[in-house]
């Protein structure tokens, strides 16, 4: 990312049944959260019966683990990391369809170790199904008036899925969304190869009209280090 503010969300890896990525909190704070959610609309999370929640299937050194409600439920995870603005950092979410759950996995690169680690693996009720919906945003979630003077910016690039069959396939393709507020202080679009998202500030939509789509070309190849990632796993099932 290339500016944040307290009160900031940038959701790196949003799928069909989650969202990961990182956080600078109201005080300044930084986190790594991935979050899953249970089946149905509700947003009480002590009124979901026990057998349909989200279960913890791992939880790494140094994760804090929650239920969560408001916007939906089920299981939420925090990862204290101080994580710098202009930095690259890189995710990976996996999935396991296990009859009718799926266990989404999340890792997290640790530059300063040049290794991944295991956060944390929530299982959910699926119907058997693999990750699907992938979406990323940047969030005001301060929303306190001033907290919209605020820029905040970032970059999303080299981004891969790997089909059920071992097929890699890039991500080149995007649509700018907005939520339903209707100040236009947002842009989008694709910069040195990799697409954009800003909001807040003196940022003018000058880039990609809502509802567009975004395409980006794509020389990369999926990184060593994850195909091997996935090698590995393959071993040790």
């Amino acid at each position: 990312m290339a500016n944040s503010a307290e009160g900031t969300y940038f959701c790196v890896c949003g799928f069909n049944r989650g969202y990961y990525g990182i956080q600078e909190l109201t005080n300044g704070k930084k986190v790594i959260i991935f979050s899953v959610w249970d089946p149905g609309r509700q947003n009480d999370p002590s009124a979901v019966a026990e057998e349909e929640r989200v279960k913890l299937l791992y939880q790494g050194e140094g994760v804090r683990i929650r239920r969560f409600g408001g916007e939906g439920t089920g299981g939420q995870s925090f990862f204290d990391y101080d994580w710098k603005v202009g930095e690259t950092y890189r995710f990976l979410v996996t999935a396991k369809v296990e009859d009718k759950r799926t266990a989404f996995a999340a890792h997290f690169f640790v530059p300063e170790k040049r290794e991944w680690k295991h956060l944390v693996t929530f299982s959910t009720l699926t119907a058997g199904k693999y990750l699907s919906g992938y979406y990323s945003f940047v969030e005001d979630f301060r929303r306190n008036r001033i907290s919209a003077t605020k820029v905040r910016n970032a970059q999303f690039g080299n981004g891969w899925i790997q089909t059920k069959d071992g097929q890699w396939v890039a991500l080149t393709r995007a649509q700018f969304t907005a939520d339903r507020n209707p100040v236009m202080n947002i842009n989008a679009g694709v910069e040195g190869g990799k697409f954009f998202l800003a909001t807040g500030g003196n940022t003018q939509n000058t880039d990609t009209p809502l509802g567009q789509s975004i395409n980006r070309s794509s020389a990369d190849k999926p990184p060593h280090d994850v195909k091997q990632f996935f090698r590995e796993d393959e071993k040790g099932k």
